[in-house]
This record gives C-alpha cells, structure tokens and sequence, in this order.
C-alpha cells in the first residue's frame, strides 16, 4: 500500500538516520538502524549530503554524496546502498562497469529498473555526464550521448515522462556562477540531447523540486541566482508537447518560505511536500485534482465559517486539514533529501 514516506537525513550518530511518515494515523517514526550482514557499518551510508534517493521496486538506492573530513577535505561517495521497504534493512549491493566519479548535487531518476545519473559536483569541479544503472544486473554504464548537452551542473532536478529524461534548473561556472532555467530533454532510446525554448519561462534556480503529473512536468520553488536568501515558492507547469510553461496559483496554505531542499513525492492526484531546511519540518500536502468537496473544505477553512452543522466525517476532515500532526518529524545534522512513497 503506498502510504508510507521515507525520508532520509543525516544523522547525528556518524550514520544516515531514516524516518518514516505513515499517512493513516499521519505519524513519524525514526526506524532503527538494521543490516543484513556482519560488517554493519559498511553496510550503512555514512552521513552525508547531496545524495540522491530513488525507488525502484522494494528497494531505495542511495547513491553519491560529500562528506568533510577532519581536515576540512570534501571527499566524494561512489558507493552504492540499498534500503529495504519491506524489511526496513540497509545492504551494499555489489556493482560492476563504468562506475561514474564521486560526486554530490547531482540528479537520480528511474526508468523501469534503470537509474540514470546526470551532472553533480566533483573533486574537479560540476559535470554534464550522464551514466545509467541497471539494477537487474548491478552494471554501471557511461552513455556517450548525441546532440547539444546540457552545462555542467549541480542542484538541478531531473524528471522522467516516457522515455525521456527532463532535467531542469540548476548551478554551473560557465562564465562565471549561473543558474539555468533551460529545459534540457534526455532522450534515452537515442541517447541523444534536446533543447527547449518558450516564451515565458520560471526564473534562472537551483536546489528546487520536480515531479512529473499527467505527462507534464511541475517545478516548485527554488533558490534564485541574484539573491541567495530569496527562495520562491512558484509552481510551474511544463508541456513537453508544446513547449510551453504555464505558472500555477494553487489555493489553500502552501509553504510560507521557498522550497529549498525540499522532497516529495507524488500518489495519486496528490503530492506530499515536506520542507527540510534549517529549522523547518512541516509537511504540505498538494492536491492537484480536488474535488467540489475539498474546495468547499478549503472555504470553510480559510473564511472561518461555522462548522457545527457539518456533518461529523466533513467536521473530521476539516481538523485533519488544520490541526498539525507532525510528531517527531525528521530531525538531522543537515537536510532531509529525497523522499519515497511506498
């Protein structure tokens, strides 16, 4: 059943700590740590940051990452972790091939049992390589792609539709420090690089959100490239057939501050939000199909109206919507990163 989201953070305890939200009872849980083997340690991801998460079946593989040594030295991850939904259980799956270069910030999406890895920061600096695992045989490939590649990047998103790979966003040194707001469209039965071009397009960020809905792609939120501290909260939407954006004003109660570092996963007509940066854990949830009973819900709340009249499941939703569950949400050294629904 997928009710379930697993966020993961660096811990305080040398290791990578997972919290899990189950959307029943709406309650966290931190899980304990268990492994599957004798070497515990080597089994478990050591606290890191820019990681990547992705599910694929039962699994959510981790991959990459920076770490600071004593001395300060940034060292870069090339191992690769697995999660256990089931069993809850960490492993080190043993990989072959082309093993792509440590790196952090980069992007992780899934096509069927592939993951594909694009750009991220290295010890020499952002990338634009893009490299794939098959997970049904654990074999790493570097793809020598065709056509105009993206710029070597780092905090960008990258979503799949179909058979293609959208990445977006993102922060590079080509002429100095720049942000991006390019569509750059990986088109992984050609292995070849498209761009897109619109008139109206969100503005130039990184450390942003994207997930894919009904064919079109959404991008929240974001840091922007003249002003640091200011971080939006805009929702976009992206036609890959037209090549269009469109910008979003959903109702209700979003975030108050922008959606840096920020993780998600989309169920349904629904998308979980959960804020992950400094202080703040609260969860927000999206609902990008409501019906007239939600809207009218949303009226109620947001105009105080009286409720007594109600009847008791709508009064019961109401408070659902409005009273703050969030128990012992995820608490780390740094930043949740990805999140997975199972």
């Amino acid at each position: 059943m997928w009710n379930k989201l697993y966020s993961f953070v660096e811990g305080s305890e040398r290791h990578i700590d997972v919290y899990v939200f189950n959307t029943v009872p709406l309650r966290w849980r931190k899980l304990p740590l268990l492994t599957t083997g004798r070497d515990s340690l080597r089994e478990v991801p050591y606290m890191r940051w820019g990681f990547t998460a992705v599910p694929i079946e039962d699994t959510i593989y981790i991959w990459g990452g920076s770490t600071a040594t004593y001395d300060y030295h940034t060292e870069y991850s090339t191992a690769l972790y697995g999660f256990d939904v089931d069993t809850h259980m960490w492993f080190k799956p043993t990989t072959s091939g082309s093993v792509p270069e440590g790196r952090g910030s980069h992007s992780a999406c899934v096509l069927g049992k592939v993951m594909y890895v694009f750009g991220g920061g290295t010890h020499t600096g952002f990338t634009n390589d893009t490299y794939k695992l098959d997970t049904s045989t654990m074999v790493w490939s570097f793809i020598s792609t065709g056509g105009p590649s993206p710029p070597a990047s780092g905090y960008h998103s990258a979503t799949v539709i179909g058979t293609k790979m959208f990445v977006f966003g993102g922060e590079g040194f080509q002429q100095g420090e720049e942000y991006y707001n390019t569509v750059r469209v990986f088109d992984t039965q050609t292995n070849s690089w498209l761009s897109t071009h619109s008139a109206q397009l969100p503005d130039a960020c990184d450390v942003h959100s994207a997930f894919a809905y009904k064919g079109e792609l959404y991008i929240l939120g974001g840091q922007y490239q003249y002003n640091r501290d200011n971080r939006c909260v805009d929702l976009w939407k992206f036609n890959p057939q037209t090549f269009s954006w469109k910008k979003i004003d959903p109702k209700g109660k979003g975030p108050l501050v922008g959606a840096r570092a920020k993780c998600f996963r989309i169920v349904g007509d629904r998308v979980l939000l959960l804020e992950g940066h400094d202080s703040t854990r609260d969860l927000h949830l999206l609902d990008l199909s409501p019906s007239l009973k939600t809207l009218c819900k949303l009226a109620v709340i947001q105009d105080g109206l009286e409720q007594r009249e109600l009847p008791h499941d709508v009064r019961w939703e109401v408070a659902a919507m409005t009273t703050n569950y969030n128990n012992d949400p995820p608490q780390g050294t740094g930043l949740p990163h990805d999140c997975n629904f199972q």
